[in-house]
């Protein structure tokens, strides 16, 4: 991912995560040679670090900045992506995946219940870590931990229902994606020491961020293939989850909107996934849900820009447009 690696390109980020790595790699190890090997399983097998690199990113834009991050910091980032890794392990339990990040799931290999014990650990490790960086840290892991799953209950509450909102998307993806990348803002800004007007600002960049982060991976999955995406295209609407072209396309009120409506409300089969695909392809909605993917990224790049100009204050404002600037034309 390309608005990834503007990130990573920064001086005070890049050269940063292999320490972020050893925080991690140290956090999943347990007195148990096979807890250790299943808590560790997703971090050998890579990942982009987006939460990571955000914390880090935001963490720099102190404009007096002009060493390395300290330790708190690197804890505060790794903290943040033991969360987001943690919630992985739940999820491939709850969608039945059978592989992630190109090698096998947990769930797949060692089954359901080995991987929820291991992701409860990696949620806990990133308490403990949090813990150790203040109690403003620490309740804002917690809280962030109750927003992803309150989102992702807004989430299963709506499968295959044809009548979610678009509010109701937003509200859902507010808590399962964008709570996690604000906080790691949030947690980069105060572990930094910056002022609180910064912190509220590069919260706010953050949230932005994982709103057209979730918008895009929502998108790429209509429009994208299982080559370019590294799994199945169309998932979301087999698993009966409608999101924000979907429901544009449902809630258009022309003939793309019946056609999509008769085939979806219930499990549907290759062919008709595909059917589905294409009718909101060509519905237009994918147009309109990269609008509303382009006011997040505007809100995110407002935010950045009120603090005093740094590269890394740069690279976040620009974060949300790059994102967009994944999905393929038509």
């Amino acid at each position: 991912m390309a608005a990834v690696n503007d990130l990573l390109d920064l001086a005070s980020v890049g050269p940063a995560i292999p320490r972020v790595e050893d925080a991690l790699r140290e956090a999943v190890t347990a007195e148990d040679d096979f807890l250790t090997g299943i808590a560790g399983h997703l971090l050998n097998a890579g990942g982009k670090r987006i939460r990571p690199a955000v914390a880090l990113a935001a963490a720099a834009c102190r404009s007096s900045s002009d060493s390395g991050p300290s330790d708190d910091v690197i804890q505060g980032a790794a903290s943040v992506e033991l969360v987001h890794l943690g919630s992985l392990y739940h999820d491939d339990v709850m969608d039945e995946a059978e592989s992630r990040r190109g090698v096998d799931s947990v769930n797949a290999r060692w089954g359901n219940l080995v991987a929820i014990l291991a992701g409860d650990f990696l949620l806990a490790r990133a308490s403990e870590m949090a813990a150790s960086l203040g109690t403003e840290v620490a309740g804002l892991l917690a809280a962030t931990i109750g927003r992803l799953c309150e989102g992702q209950v807004g989430e299963l509450q709506s499968a295959f229902d044809v009548t979610r909102t678009e509010a109701a998307y937003l509200t859902s993806i507010t808590g399962k994606t964008a709570s996690l990348l604000s906080t790691a803002a949030r947690v980069g800004a105060l572990t930094a020491g910056l002022d609180r007007r910064a912190v509220d600002a590069l919260t706010a960049c953050g949230r932005g961020v994982g709103m057209v982060f979730q918008i895009v991976d929502d998108i790429l999955d209509i429009v994208g293939t299982d080559a370019s995406l590294g799994k199945p295209a169309g998932h979301d609407l087999v698993e009966g989850i409608y999101t924000l072209p979907v429901i544009q396309t449902l809630a258009s009120g022309g003939p793309a909107a019946d056609e999509l409506g008769a085939l979806l409300g219930g499990p549907v089969d290759e062919a008709e996934r595909d059917k589905a695909r294409n009718i909101v392809r060509s519905s237009g909605c994918v147009a309109t849900s990269i609008d509303v993917g382009r006011r997040y990224a505007a809100e995110a790049a407002e935010a950045a820009r009120s603090l005093s100009p740094t590269p890394a204050s740069g690279a976040l404002a620009d974060l949300g447009h790059h994102l967009l600037a994944d999905i393929p034309a038509l």
